[in-house]
């Protein structure tokens, strides 16, 4: 129970919906036991004693326990499922929650689907135990406890027949809890793998269509489709095993008790109505046995989901953070700063060191890999460092809260992320409260207020999933009116342009221009002519900084900026030099 106990946070809230459905339990389970005692006097004392006068009495009361019954069974019923759903509804906002604050390290190695698959799937099998399992659980207890003591009080002999046969019963158990918990949980797992194949296969279809790879991926899924099939049968096959086993036991003890007690009727130690009473009360004991199987497979699943659940809340955030609220003006210093990504051994930066006073334009050029956008994901913290200092007005990084340090970031990436909403959210996004007046602000400052007009709904067009509909340059522009409706006082432009024209890009390079007036920006470029004008450009190479300075001492160098730009502008010292 080690992992319930970890998730009673979620469902002890709700306990009084649990002792509810607990109550109405009892009340049901004492009735089910009534009926052998009324079918006993209905034998004893009215058939064989030909009483046929009161047989309406003993009619009109067995309508009315079973009315009664099914009465107290609805509302048992209903508290026990609000019980697992408003306790799973608080698990599943705490995973959601979890999932936005953990760092990035973490969705490093995660995988979409199976993520996804947490929680859904195995939410809901949590749920299941809690709204029908643990009253099962209770069920077999109190219907076992109560047709044992009526047993006893009909005979104690035919009880200790019933009773030696459940050793092996418990054996049974003990040996199918064992075996089905590990199949359920590598079902589980096997489900994750699933849907992330999914989740990849329609995120990547221009991709997969483009290089006409439909079979390799429907290869793929395949096997993942049969992996978890098999799983599936394995599990299925324990339980064709158990069933059988278990009603061939049950079945041993109803041969001895009708063997036994029709003896005990011959020789006038029990009475016919008590050994038909007992019989009843030995299949309340036997199916409740047998059905055990059936809850500790609600209970192995649910064990099983509870434990991925608890691998995703159990997870470290990592994250040292001061409650600070100060301004930020944006001045960046890193002093000797040094990252390794967790679970790699190769630095991604070494030993980087600089000053970017507030208003300056700072350029990170390299080739691919080199650690310009690392730098970047240290500066908001995405990453920590593994040595060395990241100041920003002269201040520890590590003083700001994360909310005030990433919303005085505007942070443009290279693969631009827009949610399948209006155009007006996405720009809105990181300032929900802005007027409809700064959000076409910050798209004409981002060249975009044009295309949008042209949209059937302007700003209230509707976006497909990831922005489908628009062309990679548009969603980028959305992406930069986004990060300048935030009115940052560092910007960071990871490679924000890539995926517009060149006129378009001087165009934005232009509305940039002032927007990047007393603020701290960070251009992340292939292009020369994105970074020509910074005050300052570092060349990465390896994650190092192996040249610095403005566009005309770099390209006087014989160095790496030199090769580029001679490769991009095809030896055109002319242009070079602008």
């Amino acid at each position: 129970m080690e992992t319930f106990k970890k998730l009673k946070q979620f469902y002890i809230p709700y306990r009084s919906y649990f002792i509810y459905s607990i109550i109405c339990l009892l009340l049901v389970t004492g009735i089910t036991v009534v009926y052998p005692v009324v079918l006993q006097y209905t034998i004893d004392n009215i058939i064989l004693k030909q009483q046929y006068d009161i047989v309406s009495y003993v009619a009109l009361l067995f309508i009315a326990l079973m009315i009664v019954k099914g009465i107290f069974t609805y509302i048992q019923q209903y508290f026990g499922d609000l019980f697992g759903i408003k306790s799973v509804y608080s698990l599943r906002n705490a995973l959601y929650k979890k999932l936005q604050y953990l760092p990035f390290s973490y969705y490093d190695n995660a995988k979409t689907g199976d993520l996804m698959s947490r929680l859904t799937a195995d939410v809901e099998g949590f749920r299941f135990f809690l709204s029908f399992g643990f009253s099962e659980l209770i069920r077999f207890i109190i219907l076992v406890t109560a047709s044992f003591s009526v047993m006893f009080f009909y005979s104690v002999p035919l009880t200790l027949v019933t009773i030696s046969i459940l050793p092996f019963l418990g054996i049974a158990v003990y040996r199918f809890d064992k075996r089905v918990h590990l199949a359920f949980r590598l079902i589980r797992k096997s489900f994750g793998e699933l849907n992330t194949n999914v989740q990849e296969n329609i995120s990547g279809i221009q991709t997969v269509k483009s290089l006409s790879r439909e079979e390799f991926q429907t290869t793929k899924f395949n096997t993942s489709n049969h992996v978890y099939k098999n799983r599936n049968i394995e599990t299925a096959n324990v339980w064709a095993v158990y069933f059988p086993f278990m009603e061939f036991i049950g079945n041993l003890s109803i041969v001895g008790l009708l063997s036994y007690g029709g003896y005990l009727v011959m020789q006038g130690d029990v009475k016919p109505g008590e050994l038909v009473a007992f019989f009843s009360l030995t299949s309340y004991l036997m199916w409740p046995i047998m059905n055990l199987g059936f809850v500790i497979n609600m209970f192995s699943q649910s064990k099983a989901s509870g434990e991925r659940l608890l691998e995703i809340l159990e997870q470290d955030e990592k994250v040292h953070e001061i409650d600070s609220a100060r301004k930020i003006k944006g001045f960046v210093e890193f002093d000797d700063v040094s990252l390794v990504y967790p679970n790699e051994e190769k630095y991604a930066l070494k030993h980087v060191s600089f000053k970017a006073p507030k208003g300056t334009v700072v350029g990170l050029i390299g080739a691919t890999g080199a650690g310009k956008t690392s730098l970047t994901q240290l500066l908001t913290r995405f990453y920590e460092p593994v040595s060395g200092m990241i100041k920003v007005d002269e201040q520890d990084i590590q003083n700001y809260s994360l909310s005030v340090l990433r919303k005085q970031i505007g942070f443009v990436l290279q693969e631009t992320f827009l949610f399948s909403s209006t155009i007006k959210t996405n720009i809105g996004y990181g300032r929900p409260k802005a007027t409809m007046k700064d959000i076409i602000h910050a798209a004409k400052r981002a060249q975009a207020h044009e295309f949008i007009m042209e949209l059937p709904q302007g700003y209230d067009t509707m976006l497909g999933e990831r922005g489908l509909g628009l062309s990679g340059g548009q969603k980028q522009r959305i992406a930069i009116a986004r990060a300048l409706l935030l009115n940052p006082s560092i910007l960071i432009l990871d490679d924000a342009t890539s995926a517009v024209d060149m006129q378009t890009e001087q165009q934005i390079q232009l509305a940039l221009k002032e927007v990047m007036k007393d603020r701290t920006t960070f251009i992340i470029a292939h292009r020369i002519s994105s970074l020509k004008h910074a005050d300052e450009i570092l060349v990465f190479d390896q994650g190092e900084i192996v040249e610095r300075g403005k566009h005309e001492q770099l390209i006087k160098k014989d160095g790496i900026y030199r090769r580029i730009c001679n490769i991009q502008y095809e030896n055109n010292s002319s242009v070079m030099n602008v």
